[in-house]
């Protein structure tokens, strides 16, 4: 009866009415002292094909521009805060983080998975899914309680290079797996280095994208004085961005960083802040509409399935992350707060992962498919339930211990 309901109601109603139960749900969420977007979450599961189905798949699909474009201006964001004189003085010890705690959630998770269910092709999928974070959490937590500081800083540094990181190492990791699962099934070694290609070639070509958009962009921005006419653009160029990765399979959080990053090492800050000031009123806009419509891809039914591989990934994970964080900081040197917290600020886990995942389901349907290896479905049905259920933790969790970090080290 609610898919029926949902069916006879216009798109822009359904849009409408979860914006203002949103904004409410948001407020309740502050009440009890959590941050909005987990009430925008639980508003979107409610409203979502696990409760009341309001939002059947087909509504929420059709609406995943929506999703896209607010990764897109999330990625701009990130970009805007990566000035390349503030990264120099934190130096060494960010990209210490970064490496750190991307290999470590990777060969933490590698390693426990393996021991759970002695199959190292499937350990090593599962692996390289565990850097993926969701950046679009940690901005907007910093964001509603206007944090500033050092690990504010190093937040939007590690959320906004982290995921370049993790499709290198998942290209790796899963043209090692193919390989194991070609070998097992036939007996004939193949070579992975073909399989590298495509993921160094995604962010070669994501960079260069936004790089000559960067450059156009604020070429002529530079022509412009009103505010308003400034963000016109900044929105044109936003979209088309955001058009152009997916059209072209690109990664469209990189492609929307680079632009940012661009712009705060180029212009002025005066030309900077002209930029960036009208984005923060639309953003909190933005982030009603992208987390309730993740709400509403978050199935319930899913957590059952979650079993002990599950569990395993996500005490693994969030050791790898926080652990390999805390080493970066030591070995980077980087201020007490900085190494004792950040790893607290990138658990989130949503978007980049369960694609990553959708990708693993469908090239491994096809090697099942084509050569008859029945093991290669299996793990591409196991990977894609469980990132999906974990990713429902990570969101709820996520945002909430990067809001404990903040606190704790006095930026909120």
């Amino acid at each position: 009866m609610h898919g029926d309901t949902a069916a006879s109601l216009h798109v822009l109603v359904l849009v409408g009415v979860a914006t203002i139960l949103g904004f409410y749900a948001g407020g309740l969420a502050r009440r009890v002292k959590l941050p909005s977007i987990i009430g925008y979450m639980f508003l979107g599961v409610l409203l979502g094909p696990s409760l009341l189905n309001l939002f059947p798949e087909a509504v929420s699909d059709g609406l995943a521009f929506i999703t896209e474009l607010a990764l897109g201006f999330v990625a701009f964001s990130i970009g805007a805060e990566l000035s390349f004189a503030s990264l120099k003085r934190q130096g060494w010890g960010i990209v210490s983080i970064i490496l750190s705690e991307s290999f470590a959630a990777f060969l933490v998770v590698l390693g426990l998975v393996y021991a759970v269910t002695r199959d190292l092709p499937m350990a090593l999928i599962f692996g390289a899914m565990a850097p993926a974070s969701a950046p679009a959490g940690t901005v907007a937590v910093i964001q509603e309680y206007k944090a500033k500081g050092n690990l504010t800083k190093a937040l939007y540094a590690v959320v906004g290079f982290d995921d370049g990181l993790a499709i290198v190492i998942f290209g790796l990791a899963a043209a090692c797996a193919k390989s194991l699962l070609v070998n097992e099934a036939t007996g004939a070694a193949t070579s992975i280095l073909p399989a590298l290609w495509p993921p160094l070639k995604e962010i070669a070509a994501s960079l260069a994208v936004g790089g000559v958009l960067a450059v156009v962009f604020g070429w002529l921005q530079s022509r412009i004085t009103r505010s308003a006419d400034t963000f016109i653009l900044l929105f044109g160029f936003v979209v088309l961005a955001t058009g152009l990765s997916i059209q072209w399979h690109l990664s469209l959080i990189l492609t929307n960083m680079v632009i940012g990053c661009v712009l705060v090492n180029t212009r002025r800050e005066a030309a900077v802040h002209r930029v960036t000031a009208p984005l923060l009123e639309v953003m909190p806009l933005l982030f009603v509409l992208f987390f309730c419509l993740a709400g509403t891809h978050l199935k319930l039914a899913a957590l059952p399935a979650l079993g002990a591989v599950g569990v395993t990934y996500i005490i693994a994970r969030s050791a790898g992350l926080i652990g390999g964080a805390w080493v970066g900081g030591r070995l980077g040197r980087v201020d007490d707060k900085v190494r004792k917290y950040v790893g607290l600020g990138i658990l989130s886990q949503a978007g980049v992962a369960i694609g990553l995942s959708l990708i693993v389901r469908h090239e491994f349907g096809i090697l099942a498919t084509s050569q008859g290896i029945e093991h290669a479905a299996r793990i591409g049905e196991s990977v894609l339930t469980t990132v999906t259920a974990t990713c429902i933790f990570f969101e709820v969790i996520g945002p909430i211990c990067t809001k404990i970090a903040l606190k704790k080290a006095g930026e909120i």
